[in-house]
C-alpha cells in the first residue's frame, strides 16, 4: 500500500488533526515504514491457522453460588447512632 500526502491530510480530517507540512512528511514517513513492516506478515502461510479474538483460551471462571449467613441486623443497628423500624436514621440535609 503506496502512503502518501493525501492519504495522509484525508485520515487526519477524519480523525479531526491539524498538522503543518513538517509534521505531515513525518507522518507520512512514519505510516509508509509501518504499513512496509505489517505487510511483512503476507509472507506467512496462514491458510491452516483458525482466526481468534485472543491469543490466550479464555474462559469464565465462576465460583460455586452458596448461600452464607449475613450479618445479624440488630447487631447492624446497635453500632448505628439512630434507627427505626429497620432503617437507618440521618440527618436531614435538603431544606424544605
Amino acid at each position: 500500500m503506496k502512503v502518501d500526502k493525501k492519504l495522509v491530510e484525508y485520515l487526519a480530517n477524519l480523525s479531526r488533526l491539524e498538522f503543518d507540512d513538517t509534521k505531515l512528511a513525518e507522518i507520512t514517513g512514519q505510516l509508509e515504514e509501518i504499513i512496509k513492516y505489517v505487510e511483512k506478515l503476507n509472507i506467512l502461510d496462514t491458510k491452516d491457522i483458525e482466526p481468534t479474538a485472543h491469543i490466550l483460551p479464555l474462559k469464565n471462571v465462576f465460583r460455586e453460588d452458596k448461600i452464607s449467613p449475613s450479618i445479624d441486623r440488630n447487631k447492624i443497628f446497635k453500632s448505628s447512632p439512630d434507627s427505626d423500624n429497620g432503617y437507618f436514621m440521618v440527618p436531614r440535609i435538603i431544606e424544605e
